[in-house]
């Protein structure tokens, strides 16, 4: 089965702003996290592990803008992160964001494609 689009982040230079847009026009619910300066994006209902319980939909983040995180980013979930940067770099893509731990909860990456887009991994902690 191939790694599925998980995940969005949008940046943002005025966090309050931002929020309160997109609360309004689109009715999500936005919840600051302060000690990660992010906030979570809930387009969909969540079950009590904090997964959409309509398939295929997803949620997202939202954090300051600032380099290299300059516009939105799609996350694909990957059973390995290290593995997939690895194959990234094989096919010409660039490492942005090095591996780095969220809490107890997964890893996170970035990388540039060929193209000069940027894209996010995740790696879950839990299995499944």
């Amino acid at each position: 089965m191939a790694d599925k689009v998980v995940h969005f982040e949008i940046p943002a230079d005025d966090l309050d702003r931002a929020r309160a847009f997109y609360g309004e026009a689109f009715g999500w619910a936005i919840n600051s996290i302060p000690e990660l300066d992010y906030s979570t994006v809930e387009t969909t209902p969540t079950d009590d592990t904090n997964m959409p319980t309509e398939p295929g939909a997803i949620n997202g983040g939202m954090m300051r803008r600032q380099a290299p995180i300059t516009g939105p980013v799609l996350t694909i979930g990957v059973a390995d992160v290290d593995a997939s940067l690895r194959r990234i770099e094989e096919l010409g893509g660039k490492v942005a964001i090095p591996k780095q731990a969220v809490a107890d909860m997964g890893f996170t990456a970035y990388f540039s494609d060929p193209e000069g887009n940027l894209v996010g991994l995740w790696e879950s902690a839990q299995p499944g």
